[in-house]
């Protein structure tokens, strides 16, 4: 039996972004305070945006960080899992600066998503090609 998989990159990122996910969970809570809407968003816009934007990383982070995590235990290169750890990183955070009540289509929620989206396809390139 071999040495167990330790995700040392996986490792290295997953809690960035899980960062990203406690500051944006805590900015909810407090809108909510602020607000005193304890279920949806009570048509308070500033707390809408603030749901979407964490709701936004939760509904992507976990696929794309199972997808790393698979990356690294079939052999992607270092290098590789670090442009795909940044890109998520990066993006992310760009995501949730970027999105709008406003404009559906501000340049930040765009690279944001199709960065994760990038990083996300990578993933899968390699894990299909890995199979052969």
């Amino acid at each position: 039996m071999g040495l167990p998989m330790t995700f040392h990159l996986t490792a290295l990122y997953a809690p960035l972004l899980t960062i990203l996910v406690l500051v944006l969970a805590t900015l909810v809570t407090m809108k909510r305070v602020e607000t005193g809407v304890s279920i949806l968003h009570g048509d308070n816009m500033d707390l809408a945006l603030s749901i979407r934007r964490h709701g936004n990383l939760v509904e992507n982070l976990p696929l794309a960080l199972i997808l790393m995590g698979l990356c690294e235990a079939r052999g992607l290169p270092p290098l590789w899992l670090h442009v795909m750890g940044i890109l998520l990183v990066v993006a992310r955070l760009t995501h949730a600066v970027g999105l709008s009540s406003t404009n559906p289509a501000t340049p930040l929620r765009i690279a944001g998503g199709a960065g994760t989206q990038l990083a996300m396809l990578g993933a899968i390139v390699f894990l299909l090609w890995s199979q052969f």
